[in-house]
Order: structure tokens, then sequence, then C-alpha cells
């Protein structure tokens, strides 16, 4: 299968090296075309995933135009960050077949990808794929799955000829508003869980690992409550894309949106942290942007609105999540 990997970023190049290996014939482009000849020259990406060799059949370039036409009869995969998500799909051709990998809602118009693709690309056949996974396994064929979501159940099965294989299983699923709710998220609870790690042990009162079940818990019903307000499938929540990507997320060393919980919990202020990080943490975009469709649509969220107002500057961290662990007794 000829297939294009629009973004160079850990996610992207990762699941490039995959379908590499796999023997299809993969183009990976990246904006940047000091960064494509270096990335020609060393055969690593240096900046997203150093440890990580490309393989010889991967296909690099700078020509956005040539990666789309490469894919003009495979699959185009879309690894940008959400906010390159509407410039992306508007500039591909209508007869393309396209997953994306990024997750949230579109900050100002609250959309999720599905949405953005029905407004610029209604005749496209579209989807996305997700599931807990960190761009570093993937890239060293460590053990994963994945969910491929579409209402297009060829497509669906396409990303599963480009992607599966002994090390990587991709599943497939006809519910991609489930599956687009649970990465969006994810990344604002996995924020929260960080904070909560970060506080335990500082004082005999601190939360700790019941904290922790508690925070995760809550968040998947969160989670739930507007993934089905917006019309997806309560079982979509308790799979790879909901409960999984969830605690991968907020548990895993290897979450940017965790860390920025950790180091929040240190004291060090958001700008900082997200210098530090280097790469994009997605829960501190999207959280303002999940709280305002969760608003819309009449859907209560008491974890993601905590976050809204500490990542604003409202609220302390201590405060945050004494607000979280003090609320009225209610039933489940």
């Amino acid at each position: 299968m000829k297939i294009s990997v629009l973004g160079a970023g850990a996610w992207g190049t990762a699941l490039a090296i995959q379908a590499a290996r796999a023997g299809h014939d993969v183009q990976l482009w990246a904006r940047d075309a000091e960064a494509v000849a270096q990335m020609r020259a060393t055969r690593r990406n240096a900046a997203y995933l150093p440890d990580s060799e490309l393989p010889a059949a991967l296909g690099l370039t700078a020509d956005r135009a040539a990666a789309v036409a490469h894919a003009a009869a495979g699959l185009t995969i879309i690894a940008t960050p959400m906010s390159g998500l509407r410039e992306t799909l508007a500039a591909l051709p209508a007869r393309q077949r396209v997953l994306w990998l990024c997750k949230g809602f579109e900050a100002g118009t609250g959309k999720l990808g599905h949405e953005i693709a029905r407004e610029l690309q209604p005749a496209m056949r579209v989807g996305v794929l997700s599931g807990p996974s960190f761009a570093q396994e993937v890239a060293a064929g460590r053990p994963t799955a994945l969910v491929a979501a579409s209402e297009d159940a060829a497509l669906a099965q396409a990303a599963v000829d480009a992607f599966h294989g002994e090390r990587l299983r991709v599943y497939t699923s006809a519910d991609p508003v489930g599956v687009e709710v649970g990465g969006a998220v994810k990344n604002v609870m996995a924020i929260a869980v960080g904070i909560c790690d970060g506080l335990s042990g500082a004082a005999p009162d601190a939360p700790g690992l019941n904290a922790r079940a508690a925070l995760i818990t809550r968040g998947l019903a969160e989670m739930l409550r507007l993934g089905v307000a917006l019309g997806a499938k309560v079982e979509t929540f308790m799979g790879l894309s909901g409960l999984g990507d969830l605690v991968l997320t907020a548990t895993g060393d290897l979450s940017r949106n965790r860390r920025v919980g950790l180091l929040l919990a240190q004291g060090l202020a958001l700008p900082q942290i997200l210098q530090q990080l280097g790469h994009v943490a997605e829960g501190v975009y999207s959280a303002p942007t999940v709280l305002a469709r969760a608003r819309a649509a009449g859907v209560e969220m008491p974890i993601t609105e905590g976050m809204v107002a500490l990542l604003d500057g409202r609220l302390k961290v201590g405060e945050a999540v004494e607000r979280l662990m003090s609320r009225d007794a209610k039933a489940e």
C-alpha cells in the first residue's frame, strides 16, 4: 500500500516506521526542509524520536504536494496537532482516504475531527486512529493495540492492512465520535492525575493511590457522559480509546500531559513547564474547549472544570485537588 504520513512529530514518525517495516511504500512529510535533510543524512528524527532508526525504505520529503500525490490511491495519515487538522484537510483532494492521529476539540469552534471533516470535505472517506500508545514504544516495536474508527468500514480495514502486525494490533470501530471524545478528554484527566501523584507523600494528609484511583474512575465517568451526549456509544469508553488510553496517559511516565501535572505539583509555572517539555501537551490547550463543549451539551464535568480553573491561574494546585476530593456525597 502507498501511505503518506503528513507530520513528522513523534507519533507520525513512529507510525511511518511501523508501516515501512511492514513492507508498505511510505513517505513521511515534514514542513521543515532542513529537518528532512538531517533525517535523510542520519536516518534519525533527532527532535522527536532520537533513539529510533528510520528504515532505509522510508521516504522523507518536505514537498507536501508530492506526499499527497503519493497516497492518491492509498492512505493519507494526518499527524499534525489538532490545530493543524483543518488546514491540512482543506488542502487535500476529496478523493483521498484519510485518517488523523490528532486528539482534542478544535480551539474556537469546539469541533471534533470528524465534524471538521464533514464541514470541509463531506465526500471524503475519513476516520481516526487512536488508542493507548506511546510513540517511543511503537517505534521500538513494543506490543501495542490501537483502534481505527470510521463510519466507513472499508477505511477502518485499510488501517488494519497498513499497520496491523505481530507487535502492533489494530482493531476497528464504527464509533469515531466516542474514539475522538476519549482521545480529547483523557489528556485533561492525565494532568489531574499527574497533579495528584505529584502531591502524594508531601504530607500525612496528601493524596495517594486511593485518590489516583478515584480521579481515573471519575474521569472516565466524565468522558462517558460527554461522549454519550454527543452521540457516542457507551461501550467505546470501556475499550482501547476510552479506559485504555485514559489509564496509559494518566499513569505512564512517557505522558506529556501527566508530566504537566507532576511539574505543576512541584510549583512550576505553566509557561515554564511548556518550555521545558518542548513538545505539545494537548490537554493544556484542549481543556477549555472540552469544558465549553460540555457546558453547551448540559454535561457536568467537575474535574475538567477544576483543571481549567487551575490552568487559568484561578485555583492553586492544592485547592484544585481539595475541591475535587471534597465534593458532596451523591449516588455514583
